[in-house]
């Protein structure tokens, strides 16, 4: 066995872990003709991928977050100190509008809850969206896309914006396919 096989297998072991003790509430959650909401932010296109096949897989509703004023090539340019998404994620408490709502929030239990990575943690625009709902109860599953960076300090950052939710570790998707998402989903 070389390096990077017990590395994954280490990894693999520590995400089993990390995630157990959500295991049973989310299953009982989506087996119990509850309603699966995958909300999603999408800058380039990445995330949108991963949520579509999330959402066929778990069956669920799609919802895409759509900011009031959209990004353009250079607000996303992250070696840019004057850029949006730059000045966006330095003030953590940065709050882009956003142009739609999800219609009838009460109805879903379970809400994935998709975006990239933005300087290692989830773009502010996603405080936005959990900010806008009485989320208490209800079991919020976080998913993201990234180049290389893992979720860092996601959760200490979005669990303010969702006091009372059930919170699980985040989980990347990127380059998974649907047979791998669909792993994932049965094992919460």
């Amino acid at each position: 066995m070389n390096i990077k096989q017990i590395l994954f297998i280490l990894i693999a072991c520590w995400a089993a872990y990390t995630t157990a003790g959500n295991a049973q509430s989310i299953n009982n959650d989506m087996s119990n003709n509850s309603k699966t909401l995958v909300a999603y932010f999408s800058a380039t296109g990445t995330t949108m991928e991963a949520a579509t096949r999330l959402a066929r897989v778990a069956n669920a509703d799609l919802h895409e977050i759509v900011p009031e004023v959209p990004y353009t090539s250079a607000d996303l340019n992250w070696r840019d100190k004057s850029s949006r998404s730059t000045v966006e994620m330095e003030n953590k408490n940065s709050r882009p509008a956003i142009a739609n709502k999800v219609e009838n929030m009460a109805q879903y239990d379970t809400i994935f809850v998709g975006f990239p990575i933005w300087w290692y943690i989830a773009p502010t625009i996603i405080n936005t969206f959990l900010e806008q709902y009485d989320l208490t109860g209800k079991t919020i599953v976080p998913f993201f896309t990234s180049g290389g960076s893992g979720a860092g300090e996601t959760l200490k950052y979005l669990k303010p914006s969702a006091p009372g939710a059930n919170w699980v570790n985040p989980k990347n998707l990127n380059y998974m396919g649907e047979a791998e998402i669909k792993a994932w989903v049965e094992a919460l």
